[in-house]
Protein backbone atom coordinates (compact mmCIF):
# COMPACT_ATOMS: atom_id res chain seq x y z
CA UNK A 1 0.00 0.00 0.00
CA UNK A 2 2.82 2.39 0.86
CA UNK A 3 4.35 1.81 -2.56
CA UNK A 4 1.07 2.78 -4.23
CA UNK A 5 0.86 5.98 -2.18
CA UNK A 6 4.52 6.64 -2.92
CA UNK A 7 3.97 6.42 -6.68
CA UNK A 8 0.77 8.48 -6.47
CA UNK A 9 2.55 11.24 -4.54
CA UNK A 10 5.45 11.31 -7.02
CA UNK A 11 3.15 11.40 -10.02
CA UNK A 12 1.04 14.15 -8.47
CA UNK A 13 3.97 16.55 -8.27
CA UNK A 14 5.84 15.11 -11.24
CA UNK A 15 8.79 14.56 -8.96
CA UNK A 16 11.73 12.25 -8.76
CA UNK A 17 10.69 9.41 -6.40
CA UNK A 18 14.04 9.70 -4.67
CA UNK A 19 12.98 13.10 -3.30
CA UNK A 20 9.97 11.60 -1.49
CA UNK A 21 10.61 10.15 1.99
CA UNK A 22 8.66 6.91 2.50
CA UNK A 23 8.96 7.12 6.31
CA UNK A 24 7.53 10.63 6.21
CA UNK A 25 4.57 9.44 4.13
CA UNK A 26 3.89 6.68 6.65
CA UNK A 27 4.03 9.21 9.51
CA UNK A 28 1.66 11.47 7.60
CA UNK A 29 -0.88 8.68 7.10
CA UNK A 30 -0.65 7.64 10.74
CA UNK A 31 -1.26 11.21 11.92
CA UNK A 32 -4.26 11.49 9.61
CA UNK A 33 -5.70 8.33 11.14
CA UNK A 34 -5.03 9.53 14.69
CA UNK A 35 -6.58 12.90 13.96
CA UNK A 36 -9.71 11.17 12.60
CA UNK A 37 -10.10 8.73 15.52
CA UNK A 38 -9.50 11.33 18.24
CA UNK A 39 -11.97 13.70 16.59
CA UNK A 40 -14.61 10.93 16.41
CA UNK A 41 -13.97 10.01 20.06
CA UNK A 42 -14.29 13.67 21.08
CA UNK A 43 -17.65 13.96 19.29
CA UNK A 44 -18.78 10.72 20.94
CA UNK A 45 -17.78 12.05 24.36
CA UNK A 46 -19.69 15.26 23.65
CA UNK A 47 -22.80 13.23 22.74
CA UNK A 48 -22.54 11.26 26.00
CA UNK A 49 -22.17 14.47 28.00
CA UNK A 50 -25.21 16.01 26.33
CA UNK A 51 -27.25 12.84 26.80
CA UNK A 52 -26.36 12.46 30.48
CA UNK A 53 -27.01 16.15 31.09
CA UNK A 54 -30.49 15.85 29.56
CA UNK A 55 -31.20 12.62 31.44
CA UNK A 56 -30.26 14.24 34.77
CA UNK A 57 -32.46 17.26 34.05
CA UNK A 58 -35.53 15.19 33.10
CA UNK A 59 -35.02 12.68 35.92
CA UNK A 60 -34.79 15.52 38.45
CA UNK A 61 -38.22 16.77 37.35
CA UNK A 62 -39.62 13.24 37.52
CA UNK A 63 -38.23 12.88 41.05
CA UNK A 64 -40.13 15.99 42.15
CA UNK A 65 -43.39 14.61 40.72
CA UNK A 66 -42.99 11.15 42.27
CA UNK A 67 -42.00 12.61 45.65
CA UNK A 68 -45.20 14.69 45.70
CA UNK A 69 -47.19 11.58 44.83
CA UNK A 70 -45.47 9.64 47.64
CA UNK A 71 -46.23 12.40 50.14
CA UNK A 72 -49.90 12.47 49.09
CA UNK A 73 -50.12 8.69 49.52
CA UNK A 74 -48.57 8.82 52.99
CA UNK A 75 -50.90 11.65 54.02
CA UNK A 76 -53.98 9.72 52.92
CA UNK A 77 -52.82 6.60 54.74
CA UNK A 78 -52.05 8.41 58.00
CA UNK A 79 -55.36 10.34 57.93
CA UNK A 80 -57.39 7.17 57.38
CA UNK A 81 -55.46 4.44 59.16
CA UNK A 82 -57.80 4.51 62.17
CA UNK A 83 -60.65 3.27 59.95
CA UNK A 84 -58.76 0.02 59.37
CA UNK A 85 -58.93 0.21 55.56
CA UNK A 86 -56.46 -1.95 53.64
CA UNK A 87 -56.05 0.97 51.22
CA UNK A 88 -54.80 3.23 54.00
CA UNK A 89 -52.02 0.82 54.99
CA UNK A 90 -51.15 0.13 51.36
CA UNK A 91 -50.98 3.83 50.51
CA UNK A 92 -48.51 4.46 53.34
CA UNK A 93 -46.35 1.55 52.17
CA UNK A 94 -46.62 2.79 48.59
CA UNK A 95 -45.53 6.29 49.56
CA UNK A 96 -42.63 5.15 51.73
CA UNK A 97 -41.44 2.67 49.09
CA UNK A 98 -41.43 5.30 46.36
CA UNK A 99 -39.53 7.68 48.60
CA UNK A 100 -36.88 4.96 48.88
CA UNK A 101 -36.88 4.47 45.10
CA UNK A 102 -36.41 8.18 44.52
CA UNK A 103 -33.52 8.13 46.98
CA UNK A 104 -31.98 5.39 44.85
CA UNK A 105 -32.58 7.50 41.74
CA UNK A 106 -30.96 10.47 43.45
CA UNK A 107 -27.88 8.33 44.08
CA UNK A 108 -27.91 7.25 40.43
CA UNK A 109 -27.99 10.84 39.19
CA UNK A 110 -25.16 11.75 41.54
CA UNK A 111 -22.99 8.97 40.13
CA UNK A 112 -23.82 9.97 36.54
CA UNK A 113 -22.91 13.55 37.29
CA UNK A 114 -19.69 12.93 39.20
CA UNK A 115 -18.35 9.84 37.42
CA UNK A 116 -19.60 10.32 33.85
CA UNK A 117 -20.65 13.89 33.03
CA UNK A 118 -17.88 15.86 34.72
CA UNK A 119 -14.87 13.69 33.70
CA UNK A 120 -15.90 13.52 30.04
CA UNK A 121 -16.72 17.21 29.82
CA UNK A 122 -13.31 18.02 31.27
CA UNK A 123 -11.58 15.67 28.84
CA UNK A 124 -13.29 17.27 25.82
CA UNK A 125 -11.65 20.59 26.62
CA UNK A 126 -8.47 19.11 28.05
CA UNK A 127 -5.07 20.58 27.26
CA UNK A 128 -3.48 17.28 26.07
CA UNK A 129 -5.99 16.93 23.25
CA UNK A 130 -5.66 20.53 22.13
CA UNK A 131 -1.86 20.41 22.37
CA UNK A 132 -1.73 17.24 20.27
CA UNK A 133 -4.02 18.74 17.65
CA UNK A 134 -1.90 21.90 17.56
CA UNK A 135 1.24 19.83 16.92
CA UNK A 136 -0.59 18.10 14.09
CA UNK A 137 -1.58 21.46 12.57
CA UNK A 138 2.06 22.61 12.68
CA UNK A 139 3.15 19.33 11.11
CA UNK A 140 0.68 19.82 8.26
CA UNK A 141 1.88 23.38 7.56
CA UNK A 142 5.56 22.36 7.48
CA UNK A 143 4.68 19.40 5.32
CA UNK A 144 3.03 21.72 2.81
CA UNK A 145 6.18 23.84 2.82
CA UNK A 146 8.24 20.71 2.22
CA UNK A 147 6.04 19.63 -0.71
CA UNK A 148 6.49 23.06 -2.27
CA UNK A 149 10.24 22.81 -1.69
CA UNK A 150 10.36 19.37 -3.32
CA UNK A 151 8.65 20.84 -6.36
CA UNK A 152 11.17 23.70 -6.37
CA UNK A 153 14.10 21.27 -6.17
CA UNK A 154 12.63 19.23 -9.04
CA UNK A 155 12.36 22.34 -11.24
CA UNK A 156 15.90 23.44 -10.45
CA UNK A 157 17.21 19.94 -11.17
CA UNK A 158 15.65 20.03 -14.63
CA UNK A 159 17.01 23.53 -15.23
CA UNK A 160 20.47 22.50 -14.12
CA UNK A 161 20.45 19.54 -16.55
CA UNK A 162 19.29 21.73 -19.44
CA UNK A 163 22.01 24.32 -18.78
CA UNK A 164 24.86 22.05 -17.88
CA UNK A 165 27.84 23.89 -16.45
CA UNK A 166 25.84 26.98 -15.41
CA UNK A 167 27.28 27.90 -12.01
CA UNK A 168 24.36 30.09 -10.99
CA UNK A 169 21.83 27.30 -11.52
CA UNK A 170 24.02 24.86 -9.58
CA UNK A 171 24.22 27.25 -6.61
CA UNK A 172 20.46 27.73 -6.63
CA UNK A 173 19.92 23.95 -6.75
CA UNK A 174 22.28 23.40 -3.80
CA UNK A 175 20.48 26.10 -1.81
CA UNK A 176 17.08 24.54 -2.58
CA UNK A 177 18.29 21.05 -1.67
CA UNK A 178 19.77 22.36 1.63
CA UNK A 179 16.48 24.03 2.51
CA UNK A 180 14.62 20.81 1.68
CA UNK A 181 16.96 18.86 3.94
CA UNK A 182 16.31 21.25 6.83
CA UNK A 183 12.54 21.00 6.31
CA UNK A 184 12.75 17.20 6.32
CA UNK A 185 14.70 17.20 9.58
CA UNK A 186 12.23 19.56 11.21
CA UNK A 187 9.26 17.64 9.85
CA UNK A 188 10.59 14.28 11.04
CA UNK A 189 11.10 15.57 14.59
CA UNK A 190 7.72 17.26 14.67
CA UNK A 191 6.08 14.17 13.21
CA UNK A 192 7.46 11.99 15.98
CA UNK A 193 6.35 14.48 18.63
CA UNK A 194 2.88 14.90 17.16
CA UNK A 195 2.42 11.14 16.71
CA UNK A 196 3.40 10.40 20.32
CA UNK A 197 1.04 13.10 21.61
CA UNK A 198 -1.86 11.93 19.45
CA UNK A 199 -1.34 8.28 20.38
CA UNK A 200 -1.35 9.19 24.08
CA UNK A 201 -4.55 11.18 23.65
CA UNK A 202 -6.17 8.36 21.68
CA UNK A 203 -5.35 5.80 24.37
CA UNK A 204 -6.64 8.10 27.09
CA UNK A 205 -9.87 8.79 25.18
CA UNK A 206 -10.55 5.12 24.55
CA UNK A 207 -9.82 3.98 28.09
CA UNK A 208 -11.54 6.86 29.87
CA UNK A 209 -14.69 6.74 27.72
CA UNK A 210 -14.94 2.99 28.19
CA UNK A 211 -14.59 3.34 31.96
CA UNK A 212 -17.24 6.09 32.07
CA UNK A 213 -19.69 3.92 30.11
CA UNK A 214 -18.99 1.02 32.47
CA UNK A 215 -19.58 3.29 35.48
CA UNK A 216 -22.89 4.34 33.95
CA UNK A 217 -23.96 0.72 33.46
CA UNK A 218 -22.97 -0.21 37.02
CA UNK A 219 -24.90 2.74 38.45
CA UNK A 220 -28.00 1.99 36.39
CA UNK A 221 -27.85 -1.70 37.24
CA UNK A 222 -27.60 -0.96 40.97
CA UNK A 223 -30.51 1.49 40.75
CA UNK A 224 -32.79 -0.93 38.90
CA UNK A 225 -31.89 -3.87 41.16
CA UNK A 226 -32.60 -1.86 44.33
CA UNK A 227 -35.79 -0.40 42.85
CA UNK A 228 -36.95 -3.90 41.90
CA UNK A 229 -36.27 -5.18 45.44
CA UNK A 230 -38.27 -2.30 46.91
CA UNK A 231 -41.17 -2.87 44.52
CA UNK A 232 -41.17 -6.63 45.15
CA UNK A 233 -41.37 -6.04 48.89
CA UNK A 234 -44.11 -3.45 48.38
CA UNK A 235 -46.06 -5.88 46.20
CA UNK A 236 -45.89 -8.60 48.87
CA UNK A 237 -46.94 -6.19 51.62
CA UNK A 238 -49.89 -4.90 49.59
CA UNK A 239 -51.07 -8.46 48.87
CA UNK A 240 -50.76 -9.32 52.57
CA UNK A 241 -52.78 -6.22 53.51
CA UNK A 242 -55.49 -7.22 51.07
CA UNK A 243 -55.46 -10.75 52.42
CA UNK A 244 -55.87 -9.45 55.98
CA UNK A 245 -58.74 -7.23 54.83
CA UNK A 246 -60.49 -10.16 53.17
CA UNK A 247 -59.95 -12.25 56.31
CA UNK A 248 -61.56 -9.55 58.46
CA UNK A 249 -64.49 -9.31 56.05
CA UNK A 250 -64.94 -13.07 56.09
CA UNK A 251 -64.86 -13.10 59.89
CA UNK A 252 -67.44 -10.31 60.09
CA UNK A 253 -69.72 -12.20 57.73
CA UNK A 254 -69.44 -15.32 59.86
CA UNK A 255 -70.11 -13.31 63.02
CA UNK A 256 -73.30 -11.89 61.52
CA UNK A 257 -74.74 -15.40 60.97
CA UNK A 258 -77.10 -16.88 63.70
CA UNK A 259 -75.08 -18.51 66.44
CA UNK A 260 -75.48 -22.24 67.02
CA UNK A 261 -76.93 -23.52 70.20
CA UNK A 262 -73.60 -24.95 71.21
CA UNK A 263 -70.99 -22.29 71.97
CA UNK A 264 -67.30 -23.02 71.51
CA UNK A 265 -65.69 -24.45 74.58
CA UNK A 266 -63.38 -22.37 76.72
CA UNK A 267 -60.29 -23.65 78.41
CA UNK A 268 -58.56 -22.75 81.64
CA UNK A 269 -55.49 -24.16 83.23
CA UNK A 270 -55.86 -26.62 86.05
CA UNK A 271 -53.08 -26.84 88.57
CA UNK A 272 -53.64 -30.59 88.91
CA UNK A 273 -53.82 -31.33 85.18
CA UNK A 274 -51.43 -30.74 82.26
CA UNK A 275 -54.32 -30.63 79.76
CA UNK A 276 -56.69 -27.68 79.36
CA UNK A 277 -60.16 -27.93 80.89
CA UNK A 278 -63.31 -26.94 78.96
CA UNK A 279 -65.34 -23.99 80.16
CA UNK A 280 -67.79 -21.58 78.55
CA UNK A 281 -66.52 -18.44 76.74
CA UNK A 282 -66.67 -15.15 78.54
CA UNK A 283 -68.84 -12.33 77.19
CA UNK A 284 -67.48 -9.69 74.85
CA UNK A 285 -65.90 -6.68 76.47
CA UNK A 286 -64.53 -3.57 74.77
CA UNK A 287 -63.16 -3.92 71.25
CA UNK A 288 -62.36 -7.62 71.60
CA UNK A 289 -63.66 -10.79 73.23
CA UNK A 290 -61.75 -11.99 76.25
CA UNK A 291 -62.11 -15.69 75.68
CA UNK A 292 -60.13 -18.82 76.31
CA UNK A 293 -60.91 -21.85 74.24
CA UNK A 294 -59.05 -24.49 72.28
CA UNK A 295 -59.11 -23.95 68.52
CA UNK A 296 -57.91 -26.13 65.67
CA UNK A 297 -55.82 -24.57 62.89
CA UNK A 298 -57.63 -24.99 59.54
CA UNK A 299 -55.35 -22.78 57.42
CA UNK A 300 -51.57 -22.29 57.66
CA UNK A 301 -50.25 -18.87 58.63
CA UNK A 302 -46.68 -17.53 58.47
CA UNK A 303 -45.88 -14.70 60.85
CA UNK A 304 -44.97 -11.53 58.94
CA UNK A 305 -44.06 -9.28 61.87
CA UNK A 306 -43.07 -9.31 65.51
CA UNK A 307 -45.95 -10.33 67.75
CA UNK A 308 -47.55 -12.66 65.18
CA UNK A 309 -47.80 -16.43 65.66
CA UNK A 310 -47.05 -18.93 62.89
CA UNK A 311 -49.54 -21.81 62.61
CA UNK A 312 -49.72 -25.15 60.78
CA UNK A 313 -52.87 -27.03 59.81
CA UNK A 314 -53.98 -29.51 62.48
CA UNK A 315 -52.31 -27.78 65.41
CA UNK A 316 -54.33 -26.66 68.45
CA UNK A 317 -54.22 -23.12 69.76
CA UNK A 318 -55.31 -21.79 73.14
CA UNK A 319 -57.24 -18.70 72.04
CA UNK A 320 -57.15 -16.04 74.75
CA UNK A 321 -58.83 -13.11 73.00
CA UNK A 322 -60.56 -12.30 69.73
CA UNK A 323 -60.26 -8.72 68.45
CA UNK A 324 -62.90 -6.98 66.34
CA UNK A 325 -60.41 -6.45 63.50
CA UNK A 326 -60.37 -10.14 62.59
CA UNK A 327 -57.27 -11.10 64.59
CA UNK A 328 -56.97 -13.35 67.63
CA UNK A 329 -54.30 -13.79 70.26
CA UNK A 330 -53.30 -17.14 71.63
CA UNK A 331 -50.64 -19.70 72.41
CA UNK A 332 -49.39 -22.74 70.53
CA UNK A 333 -46.47 -24.99 71.42
CA UNK A 334 -45.26 -22.59 74.07
CA UNK A 335 -45.28 -19.54 71.79
CA UNK A 336 -47.81 -16.71 71.93
CA UNK A 337 -48.87 -14.18 69.33
CA UNK A 338 -51.56 -12.88 66.99
CA UNK A 339 -53.04 -14.65 63.98
CA UNK A 340 -56.10 -14.28 61.68
CA UNK A 341 -59.20 -15.44 63.55
CA UNK A 342 -60.65 -17.21 60.51
CA UNK A 343 -57.60 -19.48 60.33
CA UNK A 344 -58.64 -21.25 63.55
CA UNK A 345 -61.87 -23.18 64.03
CA UNK A 346 -63.70 -22.86 67.37
CA UNK A 347 -65.42 -26.23 67.04
CA UNK A 348 -62.49 -28.49 67.81
CA UNK A 349 -61.98 -31.76 69.53
CA UNK A 350 -59.88 -30.92 72.55
CA UNK A 351 -58.01 -33.53 74.49
CA UNK A 352 -59.88 -34.86 77.49
CA UNK A 353 -58.82 -33.76 80.92
CA UNK A 354 -57.13 -36.35 83.08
Amino acid sequence: MMQAVFKQFSARYNQDPSLVDEAELECHQNLQRLYSTTRAAKHFQRNIVRGVEGFIAISTKQMEIVKRLAEDCCKYGVDNEHFGFALAKASVEFGNSHKQIEKEREDLLKVLGEQVFEPLREMIMSAPLEDARLLTYRYQRIRQDMESQIADVTRKQLKSKESSGNTDNSVKLQHAESKLSDLRTTLAALGREATAAMEAVEAQQQQATYERLLAMVDAERTYHQNAADILNKLHDEMLLARHHSETIKHYDEQSSEPESETAPAQVHSDSTSEDPVLTKPSESTGNGQEVQFLGEVIHPFDAQADGELSLSVGEYVVVRQVASNGWSEGECKGKAGWFPSAYVSGGTKPRQAR
